[in-house]
């Protein structure tokens, strides 16, 4: 298209146009008359034929240009004041921002947690510049000063956006393809609670999930995985706008991005809509999200072409993709759009008046829905009741009086066993939660006793068929916990938790206690072969800051690790479970779980009180050694189950010195890597290569996890300290 007809028929406001504000009553009235898009038969849009306006309509048109205008500007004024940032996915992405913000979305900015919110997702997250820019204009506790301290250090305004740091940011973005995944994962939680909660005459639960996403979001292979289910689910809630506009870090997608998207998720079961002028008309974005928005049993994908950059010298280049537009770009930008080239960060008032009525417009909408569940309490007084509850973060009241607890004449259970149990007592006692297995249910034992399915014909169901999908999965987890209300979980093989990292990851970054059920979790599972054998795996996993691993050395110690992980909603929580059973120990108990670690009496006998040599483990490790310190006599032997590195890291230095007396060796035996044992332990018996292939017990003995190996390495342990002092490994500054 002709360069000087682009802006035309784009954004360039009429030269008359004043900047002076317009009355508030001018900007609410004739808000949708701008008119809908013609539809052909392959399912585009086409901008309707423009009709006879009076001169409002005419006024308020050219204010909605300037108000998308703006926001380019204030997104690569924020990017040229940090000399650093994405402009350009911010100015292109604009009018569907503003469209949605002005035209559709439910939000409160003086309340922006309330649960009936439409949510808003930039999956996308370097166009972080644009969401900022519409939190500040919309009325959001986002100040221009914080617009100013972009990317700045413990500013409001982060590079990628981060969920417990801004307000108005649902999900931690940034990682392509997380955001679109979370997005999914808000729309089942709405399409549970609303199946849950809502009754005749009373919606409490409709919002619906608006995602903007990019090229790259749809190149990763989480966005797939997280599609295809939305697909099945039939989740009607959500929409999910592409920013089609051809451009990657490396230059054009047609490098590497050739496929027919859009056929791709008709085949996922979606419905899809194309916009071919996303720079301009405002009137195809109105359209195509409004027939989204009808469309009730099924998610919408809007292909939206646009330029990236729009605007600027290097617009449709990946030159405007990741650094600022520099000054004299930054001020020809200004100056075509109609704004003064010599100011920086100034609203016009016409624009701030514009978006300060589009949030005072969603403040009513709250109290609306504020009256509405005043009568639903009256009505449903139990549902309210636990609505509120729910809402408030709080569990059930006594919900840990159903924690089984075990003695150790009780069977032996792998802990994966001792899971099921514990499920099936605490998911009748907390409704909240929800969850289920990436295709290994059987396995993880996660299916609850009466568990109805979660499907698209039952999505009151608490149990969830994530499919082959483990980094969708933990994704969708995030977005349920993001969004409110329910206490997700998801399993599957410790090993293939590898699978799910990028999304785990973000768990832990956004303070989202999702609960991981990793079953399979040590050589002990046998015949499967390395391929299967988790080694390194939890040693990652203890490594990501807030988030807890816990590997349970009895049934007691699942009941704990559950306790803890839901007493945890600010961190989530990978439980690591055996395939091989594990006896009910002498002294275990769920509450000591909470201590990390902890002295186990050697069978009935009291604990030690002063050690000669300490043995630790943790998980079935524990019962090889609890088996072994008998033959160690007559050394005094004491034995300490470590279920959580990170719990115990937390303890008082005393009592960690406590727990390891000075000038005693401790020797450790853990069947994953022996890596980071060596804070805790002067020896490790653990693994240093991939496991293999045969009966778990075998393997066991090929690798040295036995009673044999205990007794020859505490032996060969006290011998090297005979005439050596043993360095107390506890002793180093506090962190």
């Amino acid at each position: 298209m002709d360069r000087v007809l682009q802006y035309n028929f784009g954004y360039l406001p009429p030269r008359n146009l004043s900047s002076s504000s317009l009355p508030l009553s001018t900007l609410l009235a004739n808000k949708r008359a701008i008119g809908s898009a013609n539809t052909n038969t392959d399912g585009q849009l086409k901008p309707a034929k423009k009709g006879k306006t009076d001169a409002q309509a005419e006024a308020n048109a050219a204010v909605e240009r300037r108000c998308v205008n703006y926001v380019r500007v204030l997104g690569a004024e924020m990017v040229q004041n940090a000399n650093s940032g994405h402009p350009g996915a911010a100015m292109g992405c604009a009018p569907m921002a503003h469209v949605l913000w002005s035209r559709f979305m439910n939000f409160d900015p003086k309340e922006p947690k309330w649960i009936n919110r439409d949510r808003f997702v930039l999956s996308n997250g370097h166009a972080c510049p644009l969401l900022y820019a519409m939190l500040h204009l919309t009325g959001y506790d986002i100040s221009i000063e914080d617009l100013q301290r972009f990317r700045q250090l413990d500013s409001l305004t982060p590079g990628h956006p981060e969920n417990h740091v801004t307000p108005g940011v649902e999900v931690s973005t940034g990682p392509l393809g997380q955001g679109i995944s979370n997005g999914v994962g808000l729309a089942m939680a709405q399409a549970h609670l609303g199946a849950t909660f809502n009754r005749e005459g009373y919606s409490l639960i409709d919002n619906t999930t608006f995602v903007i996403c990019g090229d790259g979001c749809l190149q990763e292979g989480i966005s797939s995985e997280a599609s295809s289910l939305a697909g099945h689910l039939r989740l009607g809630k959500l929409i999910v706008l592409w920013d089609d506009n051809k451009i990657q870090i490396d230059g054009s997608t047609e490098l590497a991005f050739t496929e027919d998207v859009v056929k791709r998720y008709d085949a996922y079961g979606w419905h899809t809509i194309t916009v071919n002028d996303g720079d301009s008309s405002l009137e195809a974005l109105d359209a195509a999200i409004s027939r989204a928005k009808d469309e009730s049993s099924r998610p919408t994908l809007i292909k939206v072409s646009t330029t990236i950059g729009y605007g600027s010298a290097k617009e449709g280049t990946e030159k405007v993709h990741g650094a600022p537009l520099g000054h004299a770009d930054l001020a020809n930008l200004k100056k075509q759009f109609g704004f003064d080239e010599e100011q920086f960060f100034a609203v016009p008032d016409d624009v701030a008046t514009t978006y300060r009525a589009c949030g005072a417009a969603g403040s009513a909408k709250h109290a609306a829905w504020r009256a509405l569940f005043a009568a639903y309490s009256k009505e449903y007084p139990e549902l309210a009741a636990d609505f509120l509850r729910r809402e408030s973060g709080e569990l059930p009241e006594g919900w840990k009086a159903a924690l089984p607890s075990y003695t150790p004449a009780d069977k032996a259970l792998a802990t994966r066993q001792s899971s099921q149990q514990v499920l099936n007592k605490l998911a009748e006692a907390i409704p909240d939660l929800v969850g289920g297995s990436a295709d290994l249910t059987p396995s993880n034992l996660t299916k609850f006793k009466g568990a109805l399915d979660f499907q698209a014909s039952s999505p009151e169901g608490r149990y969830i068929r994530f499919g082959v999908r483990e980094h969708a999965m933990a994704a969708l987890c995030n977005g349920m916990c993001a969004y409110g209300m329910l206490r997700p979980f998801c399993a599957t093989f410790l090993n293939f938790i590898g699978y799910a990292a990028g999304a785990v990851r973000v768990s832990a970054l956004s303070h989202l206690g999702v609960i991981y059920i990793a079953t399979h979790d040590s050589i002990g599972l046998g015949e499967d072969g390395p391929t299967h054998q988790p080694i390194e795996m939890l040693l990652s996993l203890r490594a990501t800051p807030n988030l807890l691993t816990i590997r349970p050395a009895d049934a007691n110690e699942v009941a704990g690790a559950y306790m803890h992980a839901l007493e945890s909603p600010k961190t989530p929580t990978v439980i690591a479970l055996s395939r091989q059973g594990c006896a009910n120990l002498h002294g275990s108990a769920a509450e000591k779980v909470l201590l990390g670690g902890y002295v186990l009496p050697i069978g009935e006998e009291p604990p030690c009180e002063e050690p000669q040599l300490v043995l630790v483990g943790s998980g079935s490790e524990v019962q090889t050694l609890l088996a072994a310190a008998p033959l160690l006599a007559p050394l005094r032997v004491r034995l300490v189950s470590m279920p959580c590195w990170e719990l115990f890291d937390a303890q008082p230095t005393s009592y960690k010195q406590g727990l390891f007396p000075r000038g005693v060796p401790v020797l450790a035996m853990e069947a994953l890597t022996a890596e980071g044992w060596c804070k805790y332990a002067h020896q490790v018996i653990g693994m240093r290569t991939f496991g293999a292939s045969g009966p778990a017990k075998d393997v066991q003995k090929r690798f040295g996890f036995t009673t044999d190996t205990v007794v020859t390495k505490a032996k060969e342990l006290m011998a090297f300290f005979k005439d050596r002092p043993v360095p107390c490994l506890l002793d180093r500054p506090d962190l």
